[in-house]
């Protein structure tokens, strides 16, 4: 009797780790900071697509850039049962006690595009100091000297750092020989293009107008400093950089008037989230996950279990790239551009 009682458990036991392995009908839950941005929604189409293929369930809350509101969102999508969360940080550090509730009650955490510094939590982003060289080395390239105005992402979020470090390492040795000049340097709350555009005005009226290019470190805050610019008249004379493949700032570099948006393809940022949130809450562990890496350069140096993916600096010159992915047809992105003065627009 003792040996069926342990071959019957033996058997539960194998069922279980199978059926772990196999998961199903697991449920994900998805914290946006601000789902009013452009981007996002191509994220959260990603992200369901690649649920909807693995026949698990999406459940998700927008907190409308209010970090408290994230904090009760995110203990909302627990009490709705989620086994796996996606978040994408308002403040990391305001929502840590939900972060760390989550991790405790054993609900894996996938830190979406911004850092969370917890050791418990999964972090996948583009390489974010990439992103910020790429954007300095463009404006850098098209304007090798003069004064340049830094307009930075949101103070409470790490990655505003992380890009303006990559920024500063193209940058430095024309700062230190003087060739370029650093006459206004801001955060802008939120990331909001409306709090760019007014850093870019008070910029513009302290050096009566004498800047010569704009380091801005995503495609909103890149349109709220164009929006400046073309108030005085400069807009297109001065280099502005931008990151995210909106297809508003794409549109602005078929223009002429952003220099280069550095795309990261959101389609593939949120099918491999989803695909390892899910991974997660079936019961792998983060060294289990494809491509992963220890991640520790963060503000607090902790280590992180991260996956980082490739972004792509978008210019005139190889506007194809995106039209050719499907990420922008052409007609949205040449809207207004003059015969004959793009390649990828003829």
């Amino acid at each position: 009797m003792k040996s069926v009682l342990k071959l019957m458990a033996g058997a539960a036991i194998i069922a279980s780790m199978h059926s772990a392995a196999v998961a199903k009908d697991l449920v994900i839950g998805v914290s946006w900071s601000n789902f009013q941005e452009e981007r996002w929604k191509t994220d959260e189409a990603a992200i369901k697509a690649a649920l909807e293929a693995s026949g698990d369930k999406y459940i998700s809350a927008d907190a409308q850039s209010s970090a408290a509101k994230q904090l009760t969102d995110i203990e909302s999508l627990i009490a709705q049962g989620a086994n796996a969360l996606i978040v994408l940080a308002q403040d990391s550090d305001a929502i840590a006690p939900a972060i760390e509730k989550a991790t405790a009650e054993g609900i894996p955490v996938v830190g979406y595009d911004r850092l969370i510094e917890n050791p418990a939590a999964f972090y996948i982003t583009f390489d974010n100091k990439e992103v910020g060289r790429l954007q300095a080395r463009e404006v850098f390239k098209a304007k090798p000297e003069g004064n340049f105005v830094f307009i930075k992402g949101s103070s409470s979020d790490p990655n505003a750092d992380f890009l303006f470090a990559g920024q500063m390492e193209v940058l430095k040795e024309a700062v230190d020989a003087g060739k370029v000049k650093n006459v206004g340097e801001a955060y802008t709350d939120g990331w909001k293009p409306e709090n760019a555009q007014k850093n870019m005005e008070q910029f513009l009226t302290a050096n009566d107008n004498k800047v010569d290019a704009v380091v801005a470190s995503n495609d909103g805050t890149a349109g709220g400093a164009i929006a400046a610019l073309s108030a005085q008249g400069l807009a297109g004379s001065v280099p502005v950089s931008g990151q995210d493949g909106d297809h508003a700032a794409l549109n602005r570099v078929a223009l002429g008037t952003q220099t280069v948006s550095v795309w990261k393809d959101a389609r593939d940022l949120g099918k491999n989230a989803a695909e390892i949130a899910a991974l997660l809450a079936g019961g792998k562990t983060m060294d289990q996950i494809e491509g992963v890496e220890t991640f520790n350069g963060g503000p607090k140096g902790v280590a992180m279990k991260s996956v980082f993916l490739t972004p792509v600096a978008i210019t005139r010159d190889n506007l194809n790239v995106v039209i050719d992915a499907g990420w922008i047809s052409k007609d949205a992105a040449c809207q207004g551009v003059a015969a004959g003065s793009v390649a990828a627009c003829k």
